[in-house]
């Protein structure tokens, strides 16, 4: 039978909860140091969290540490029920993720480049297999591995101002974690191909066109406009019944690598799980009694 994700046997007891907000405020995790933060929202916003890249010496770019703390705030995202929605956005002005760290790379050898990717690879993974919607909120660039960070994720809202690119044919490489895969999957075969052959780098406006983000906006003066229209999106998430939102994007996620019949198969599944859920049975009472449900994820 379909669960979602690991999150029942492979969570464990987290060594302290995410700060959240009270009222209609949100707080932030204290960044010490850290290259990733968590900003989790209370009040009416209560059930969103977001993942801030905070990396600005290195343009956000993919290196150990960085890597290492996402793994860790995956995890325990992962294992929160609480948790509705989950927006990436970088802290660093003009840059959503520049993409692999090349210096970093420079002093590893041909062995540790294979292990170092292979993880990218599994990170990428992980981002996909959270549970729970995922938006990408870009505002300037998302190169290489910044890009296939975005398309890890269900959703993107780019700036229309924004530039983003698998580029790493012009760097003597080949896009390592998910993008030879996503891409497609995301825009078909063919602009992928282009896309990846030329290394070429398009705007939001552009990526709209061709189906690689979701919506795209013009940028404001605060340069957040992806981030604000992200954030109306996962307000329009949030009310809906959460087990059946999780069990719809396990059955989309799942059934598109396999034949539509069996991809039926797999909806069916998911479909009866969400059956003696309380959140069912309040929609109906709901639309009996002609009032807005209430769904507590249960």
């Amino acid at each position: 039978m379909l669960r979602l994700g690991r999150a029942a046997a492979g969570c464990r007891a987290l060594t302290a909860p995410h700060p959240r907000g009270v009222g209609g405020h949100s707080k932030r995790s204290s960044s010490g140091g850290k290259e990733i933060m968590v900003n989790v929202h209370g009040g009416e916003s209560s059930g969103i969290a977001e993942i801030l890249m905070n990396r600005a010496h290195a343009r956000n770019s993919l290196g150990r540490v960085l890597v290492n703390e996402l793994f860790r705030v995956l995890e325990s995202l992962r294992c929160d029920e609480r948790i509705r929605v989950v927006v990436f956005k970088s802290e660093v002005k003009g840059v959503f993720c520049a993409g692999a760290d090349l210096k970093e790379r420079a002093q590893m050898n041909d062995t540790e480049v294979g292990h170092f990717v292979h993880r990218l690879r599994s990170l990428m993974d992980e981002i996909a297999a959270l549970p729970m919607p995922t938006i990408a909120a870009i505002e300037g660039y998302a190169l290489g591995g910044g890009l296939e960070l975005a398309l890890a994720c269900d959703l993107r809202i780019a700036a229309s101002s924004a530039k983003m690119g698998l580029i790493e044919t012009t760097r003597g490489l080949l896009p390592g974690a998910g993008g030879t895969q996503r891409l497609p999957r995301c825009i078909g075969i063919g602009l992928a191909k282009e896309l990846i052959f030329t290394g070429r780098q398009i705007n939001g406006q552009e990526a709209l066109s061709i189906g690689l983000v979701n919506h795209t906006v013009p940028q404001n003066d605060e340069g957040d406009a992806a981030y604000q229209r992200a954030l109306t999106l996962a307000k329009e998430i949030l009310p809906q019944a959460p087990i059946a939102v999780k069990m719809g994007k396990l059955a989309i996620n799942r059934g598109i690598e396999v034949d539509i019949a069996s991809g039926m198969a797999i909806e069916g599944m998911c479909y009866a799980q969400n059956i003696p859920t309380r959140d069912r049975q309040e929609g109906m009472a709901a639309f009996r009694e002609k009032r807005p449900p209430q769904f507590i994820g249960e």
